[in-house]
């Protein structure tokens, strides 16, 4: 705070306000860990404070250019989920946070052995470097540690989202201004923190609420929701086909120097529909964005179902607002195609790679691992 006489102190929610004789005021972000340290906290090998509310706030919707550099700012709230913890003395092995649904699926992971993609050389940088946020790190030092989590399902790794496109969004903040996210906003609802040091875990609940703003009806909002996570896991199901597909076939093509006679053809035939199913993997994340209007059959490829899914649940998470006809149409067809290629996956490890075994078996062969 700056050096100057603080005239009154106000709690709201779960911030601390200190008005200051400077003409202005300070905001303390979220003071939940200050509420939950008791006698015994000091004994602990690691605290996973319980976090505050997260909100599902688009920060910035303008479409005009950002403040100069130049313009005097203050800080902005933390732009996502508040996670507090504590380590007593730094941990020996990698510290991770992990956000579950109920069901227990993942949602996002984060750890300190995660790479760090640093700013652009300014040579290189698509915008001047001064824009950029310094990369967030999980700490692994001892002492109280806050950490974001940005309210956004994990980042497909390829063939979905919006990820790998690069740049910066129009609400930029001079050195504080994170990369777009690639993956669509979390659903309004429970979920769990998980926070795991020296291979012990803690679990805390964290409620996410629907920005408070928005006049969507909850109907339509309910639909939003439910369509972008069927479609996003539904990719996210695709890539881990595609992925165990891959080990699959380097399996096959392992055993196939050994084949001779009806082994040999055996895994020729399993090849060429595992190769067809699984397609070619996009060099980088990006997939389409998915316009209004149906798209075009795709090739009923795992990979290529994954881009489709991605870039139609990107298409409803341009704003707060209820699909348009021509948007649900697109998303029926990208669900349409998804399980008829899911299918196909299931039929491959189900039917064909049994086959595949009993023949290789009598050849005095080693069976293919189904993937998982």
């Amino acid at each position: 705070m700056p050096a100057s006489s603080v005239r009154d102190l106000f709690v709201k929610d779960d911030d601390l306000v200190a008005a200051t004789h400077g003409r202005g005021f300070q905001v303390l972000d979220d003071i939940t860990p200050l509420r939950q340290i008791d006698p015994a906290s000091g004994g602990l090998a690691a605290i996973l404070f319980k976090p505050t509310t997260a909100w599902r706030v688009r920060w910035n919707t303008s479409t005009d250019m950002p403040w100069p550099a130049e313009e005097p700012t203050g800080a902005n709230p933390p732009d996502g989920a508040i996670i507090n913890y504590y380590v007593k003395a730094a941990a020996t092995g990698p510290v991770t946070i992990e956000i579950l649904q109920q069901d227990g699926r993942l949602v996002r992971r984060y750890s300190s052995d995660d790479p760090v993609t640093p700013i652009p050389e300014p040579a290189s940088a698509p915008v001047p470097t001064y824009w950029y946020r310094p990369p967030q790190t999980l700490s692994t030092a001892a002492g109280m540690h806050r950490f974001l989590w940005d309210v956004h399902y994990q980042p497909l790794p390829a063939g979905g989202g919006a990820g790998g496109r690069g740049g910066l969004p129009i609400g930029a903040i001079p050195l504080n201004t994170a990369m777009a996210p690639g993956t669509p906003w979390v659903s309004p609802g429970a979920y769990t923190a998980r926070l795991t040091v020296n291979g012990r875990s803690y679990t805390q609940p964290i409620v996410v609420k629907q920005d408070p703003r928005v006049k969507t009806s909850a109907v339509a909002m309910e639909q939003v929701y439910s369509l972008t996570k069927s479609m996003y896991f539904g990719a996210v199901d695709a890539q881990q086909a595609a992925t165990a597909l891959v080990a699959m076939r380097a399996q096959a093509a392992s055993v196939a120097a050994q084949a001779k006679g009806s082994a040999a053809a055996a895994l020729a035939a399993f090849e060429k529909k595992a190769s067809a199913l699984e397609g070619q993997r996009p060099a980088s994340g990006g997939g389409q964005r998915g316009g209004p209007a149906a798209p075009a059959p795709p090739p009923d490829t795992l990979w290529a179902i994954s881009a489709l899914l991605g870039g139609q649940m990107n298409s409803m998470q341009s704003a707060d607002v209820a699909p348009t006809g021509a948007t649900l149409a697109a998303v029926t067809a990208a669900r349409a195609a998804a399980a008829r290629v899911m299918a196909k996956w299931t039929s491959l490890k189900a039917v064909n790679l049994p086959a595949l075994n009993s023949t290789l078996k009598a050849g005095g062969l080693p069976a293919i691992a189904p993937g998982k």
